[in-house]
């Protein structure tokens, strides 16, 4: 007896596994958490800043600058504690990037950014050097317990530095209208108030922030992508939104010191709290492509610099440079 014509096997496409549409959920559940949590935390962070009495200034460079880089921390702290320091560190790269390119790139092509000569000066040069102490840090693919106190170190100096400005500034006057203007002036601030939602929206930030690492995680491992360029890509971009929507805001409003102490507060913080909290948690090896990605962390901040320094401002052509530059680090992070 004739065996039966065998029938052709049908090619199906691949099915991704079931709990990659979870993640996908989850990264974004965090990406929102983050993004309105995030901007309630510097809400509330500047208004108890002026009703403790600190200088405007000062609420612009530290509070609203480094509060819109909790994100990072949180998740990179977060990704290195559950042994991911890849994703941590490129997070802090990648993040650094979209502050320069597309948060900046961004705002020019909304409304041309003005810059104050001072300011671009010493917070734009603490910032490149930040970036250039993060780039030896990690030449020899590692990031070691020493370095990271290094790191946490330049913090503290820089933000020493930054108040010992902010306060000269305050008392010659220069940079007064930054950050004046209240985003809802509507409301009746309290201490009281602003403390309890302040901490409420600190543990929203920290809900999203634990979704987005454990997405992107599963992410990562069920695509075969590292855990470097997931952190480069998907998260800095997630973590970058709340820098986003501040400097945007602020260039709508004409506040282009708020915009551009925003970009300077949050790379340093990024680059020196942020690694170095991260390398603190969990120091070990890390991926050998992060030399390439931080020297074009260091290029991208050197260009942005170099544009704001000309004529101390940063126009529509030079915005859209910008923003193909972030175009081409997306295309040149390996996966």
């Amino acid at each position: 007896m004739d065996a039966p014509p065998r029938q052709p096997i049908a090619c199906s496409p691949p099915i991704l596994p079931l709990h990659v549409p979870l993640a996908i959920g989850m990264i974004l559940a965090g990406l929102v958490l983050l993004t309105f949590a995030a901007d309630r935390f510097v809400l509330a962070a500047a208004r108890l800043s002026r009703l403790w009495g600190l200088s405007p200034l000062l609420v612009g460079a530290l509070v609203v600058g480094m509060g819109t880089s909790a994100p990072e921390l949180l998740v990179s702290t977060l990704a290195a504690w559950d042994g991911n320091l890849d994703l941590g560190i490129g997070n802090v790269v990648g993040s650094n990037v979209a502050n320069v390119t597309l948060v900046l790139g961004a705002c020019a092509v909304v409304r041309p950014l003005q810059g104050q000569p001072g300011v671009l000066q010493r917070e734009g040069l603490l910032a490149l050097l930040a970036a250039l102490a993060l780039l030896a840090a990690l030449l020899d693919h590692r990031l070691a317990p020493l370095e990271a106190l290094a790191l946490l170190g330049g913090m503290v100096l820089a933000a020493a530095l930054m108040v010992r400005w902010a306060r000269r500034q305050e008392r010659t006057g220069e940079l007064r209208d930054a950050t004046d203007d209240d985003p809802e002036p509507g409301a009746r601030p309290s201490v009281p108030r602003e403390i309890m939602l302040g901490l409420l929206a600190l543990a929203g930030t920290l809900l999203g922030a634990e979704l987005l690492v454990h997405g992107a995680s599963e992410i990562a491992r069920a695509l075969g992508l590292s855990q470097g360029f997931i952190g480069m890509t998907v998260v800095a971009v997630g973590t970058s939104l709340p820098e986003l929507a501040t400097a945007v805001a602020g260039a709508r409003r004409n506040q282009h010191g708020l915009v551009l102490g925003n970009v300077l507060g949050s790379n340093l913080f990024n680059t020196l709290a942020v690694a170095g909290c991260a390398g603190l948690v969990a120091p070990g090896p890390v991926d050998p492509s992060f030399v390439d990605a931080a020297s074009f962390m260091v290029l991208a901040a050197a260009l942005a610099g170099l544009f704001a320094i000309t004529a101390h401002r940063i126009v529509r052509v030079e915005g859209l440079a910008l923003l193909a530059a972030f175009a081409w680090f997306l295309a040149f992070v390996r996966p």
